[in-house]
């Protein structure tokens, strides 16, 4: 049997053209195809409950999703990469809705919008889940009863920084999900007792 001996190798121009492909790869990957599925995220829209209206709200034209490029709602999981599950979920609707993020396209994110879809909300009672993150990996929670629009566009713009930081990477490395909380949005209220009677009647 011949044996062959093992040389250390010797770095050449050639290498340094290799290296620098390489980087420009990595960068391409980084600032061109997570820019561009950051921009590009596909819902499929699960609401069951008050949620479902904050979310249509969102889509229409007073919040304009469109502005973050998750306007193409799709109401079929094979085309869809962020399961928005907005409302209460019972216990007939749990295999139903693992079924969808099933069939969703890898890589796929979750977003948990409102308390009922978080933790069951006031719905304290046997056919309720309580949390689905009992069942399927949430990213990011949107808190509220129900969240107000601006609450749900922080929560995908959580999805697209987290698509910006980690890259792509799909569910099974993801685990269990990011669980990411979002913060709701401060509402600023005017205080009309400190104002003098003319400004409050104009």
């Amino acid at each position: 049997m011949q044996k062959y001996e093992l040389t250390p190798h010797t770095t050449t121009p050639d290498d340094m053209l290799t290296t620098r492909l390489d980087k420009l790869v990595d960068y391409f990957k980084q600032y061109g195809i997570n820019w561009s599925r950051k921009n590009s995220l596909w819902p499929m829209p699960f609401a069951t409950a008050c949620c479902g209206i904050e979310l249509m709200a969102t889509g229409a034209s007073r919040y304009d999703v469109a502005r973050f490029g998750a306007e193409v709602m799709r109401f079929s999981p094979r085309q869809s990469d962020l399961l928005i599950c907005a409302g209460r979920v019972v216990i007939k609707m749990m295999p139903v809705l693992q079924r969808i993020y099933q069939q969703m396209c890898e890589p796929k994110w979750v977003i948990s919008m409102g308390a009922c879809a978080s933790t069951g909300g006031v719905f304290d009672t046997y056919a309720v889940i309580q949390g689905i993150d009992q069942f399927l990996p949430v990213d990011v929670y949107v808190p509220g009863c129900p969240p107000r629009p601006e609450t749900l566009i922080e929560g995908i713009m959580a999805i697209q920084r987290i698509v910006e930081r980690d890259g792509v990477r799909g569910s099974t490395q993801r685990g269990k999900g990011m669980g990411l909380v979002v913060q709701p949005t401060v509402q600023l209220a005017l205080d009309l007792d400190n104002r003098t009677t003319q400004e409050a009647v104009a």
